[in-house]
């Protein structure tokens, strides 16, 4: 079975891809970016308060399956300065703290817009209760 992901609390997506979607088990949670509901940037300049703000996207998207970050088995983060990758990793581990998920770092010349420093996608997997 496929359901299609979309979170009220995040802001919304083009038309041409899903927030997240769920295929059995696996939930596959589109790159997240530091944008508020009404799609204005969080933390301009400020990696830290940029990640905290995708991975509090990423959650609002699990959370439409009934997932949860400890549902999370692997992250892939595209930051656009790898001097800065630190600060990330070091607010992923105040959410990932029960499971470390697998994980992929890329440095990329740009995202979306210039004003963001890092993009989050991630794959989880529900298991039977």
């Amino acid at each position: 079975m496929r359901v299609i992901l979309k979170s009220s609390k995040v802001a919304p997506t083009a038309t041409f891809f899903s927030q997240g979607f769920r295929v059995g088990a696996t939930i596959y949670v589109s790159g997240q970016v530091a944008m508020d509901v009404s799609g204005n940037i969080v933390g301009k300049g400020d990696m830290r308060a940029q990640t905290r703000q995708v991975l509090e996207n990423i959650k609002a998207v699990l959370a439409e399956s009934g997932a949860t970050i400890d549902d999370v088995v692997k992250v892939t983060m595209f930051i656009t300065d790898m001097t800065r990758a630190d600060q990330a990793r070091e607010v992923r581990t105040e959410y990932f703290k029960k499971y470390p998920p697998a994980s992929t770092g890329v440095e990329v010349k740009g995202l979306a817009h210039p004003d963001l420093l890092i993009e989050i996608e991630a794959i989880a997997v529900v298991e039977a209760k």
